[in-house]
């Protein structure tokens, strides 16, 4: 299965009952493994988490931290692209050339990667000090 039915198919689970946009992650890990995970709304809205976020989690809960490939999508005009702060939390666990693939539920796909996402992004070599 490729990551795009992997995210197309745990999307169906997403709780979205106030937006109605249901969004689907599926990212495989440098060890091979494939982790979905789908959007869950809440009422009180920044509370709910994002579809690759929850992607994200599962990977960190199943022992991975290295993204090698992730895809997202959703049911939208163009291919949905991971909000602001879902970039910043792939670029903490994948190198600037992994592949980030973006879909729609009618099939229109567009590939970056993860330096085309989040150019300049905020890394680990902030923190450190000469």
């Amino acid at each position: 299965m490729s990551l795009i039915d992997s995210a197309r198919a745990v999307r169906e689970n997403a709780y979205a009952p106030y937006s109605k946009f249901k969004v689907g992650a599926a990212l495989r890990a440098t060890s091979g493994t494939v982790y979905q995970g789908c959007n869950v709304e809440n009422v009180a809205y920044p509370e709910g988490t994002c579809a690759e976020a929850g992607a994200i989690a599962a990977m960190v809960a199943g022992g991975d931290t290295a993204i090698a490939e992730i895809a997202v999508i959703a049911d939208s005009p163009k291919p949905v692209s991971p909000c602001g702060g879902c970039r910043q939390k792939i670029a903490e666990f994948a190198s600037g050339d992994v592949k980030v693939t973006m879909a729609t539920t009618d099939g229109v796909i567009l590939e970056t990667t993860v330096a085309g996402l989040l150019p300049g992004s905020f890394d680990a070599d902030y923190m450190s000090r000469t």
